[in-house]
């Protein structure tokens, strides 16, 4: 497990806040006077941050939103306008940062994409306006819970540039290739309402309070109700089945898996709360 000096003090960040409550973490995007714009800055803090949380002791979830009324507007302009002159891309990154969810299978061993080897469940809090990159980082949660007003857009083809951040690989496998094609080909701006029925989000909220206090409550009711090792295993097997091509080995890995929680004191007491018609004590 890590102790607090893996993780950078919220106050020390400049992009980027940190909460925890209990079993629950909230990372805020905090660029407030940028509408919380993605640039070098707050992709280099989340990174530190969600590395710092991922083997905190008695954290069980950590909660993505973005700070005031808006999740984030994506590219920094100043940014995209550095990219324009110097006629290449940036990540902004050192070339030998360490991402979490470490050690990762290659497959997910880049930005963003290591969310899905990371060890707790991500959840978005989309509380407001979300586009570009941050639709990106939205896409790669295991569970998202959005805003019905909050309005979303790829932006990429409006700005001359393709799909980012693997929205190609992750929208279509979460709508389906021809709302996703919509959404990549058009940029056109949706709101949360209307991708209501999309599968895109586990719950739509009347607004931005609701949506993080939803978000919140999710995350309180896995800690209540679920062995730690069994999220993170079913996590990693929904991951690992979406590049898997053979449900067969799908089975055979659910049997192993199965095979070695049944030694383990977290069955013991999963089971011992069913019989004796009681909350488990994970």
């Amino acid at each position: 497990m890590t102790s607090d000096a893996d993780l950078p003090e919220s106050e020390s960040l400049r992009a980027v806040r940190w909460t925890i409550d209990g079993p629950v973490a909230i990372v805020t995007l905090h660029r407030p006077h940028r509408a919380n714009a993605w640039n070098g800055t707050m992709h280099a803090e989340f990174i530190a941050v969600m590395r710092g949380l991922e083997h905190r002791d008695g954290l069980r979830a950590v909660v993505v939103t973005g700070s005031g009324s808006t999740f984030s507007v994506g590219g920094d302009s100043q940014a995209l306008g550095d990219h324009a002159e110097r006629g290449s891309y940036d990540t902004g990154l050192d070339d030998d940062i360490v991402r979490p969810g470490a050690p990762l299978r290659s497959e997910y061993d880049d930005d963003l994409a290591w969310m899905l080897g990371y060890r707790l469940p991500i959840i978005a809090a989309v509380n407001g306006a979300v586009a570009g990159v941050s639709l990106a980082l939205v896409c790669f949660c295991d569970l998202r819970f959005g805003s019905a007003p909050a309005k979303f857009t790829t932006a990429a083809p409006k700005l001359g540039l393709p799909a980012e951040y693997g929205l190609s690989w992750t929208l279509p496998r979460l709508i389906g290739t021809t709302r996703a094609a919509d959404l990549l080909l058009s940029g056109r701006v949706i709101t949360v309402a209307d991708t209501a029925d999309w599968g895109l989000w586990n719950e739509v909220l009347p607004d931005g309070e609701t949506t993080l206090e939803a978000a919140v409550n999710y995350a309180r009711l896995l800690a209540a109700t679920t062995g730690p090792e069994a999220v993170s295993n079913a996590k990693a097997q929904i991951h690992g089945d979406w590049l898997r091509p053979d449900p067969a080995a799908s089975v055979r890995e659910s049997k192993a898996l199965l095979d070695q929680a049944m030694g383990t004191a977290e069955y013991r007491e999963g089971i011992a709360a069913f019989v004796e018609k009681r909350q488990p004590r994970f």
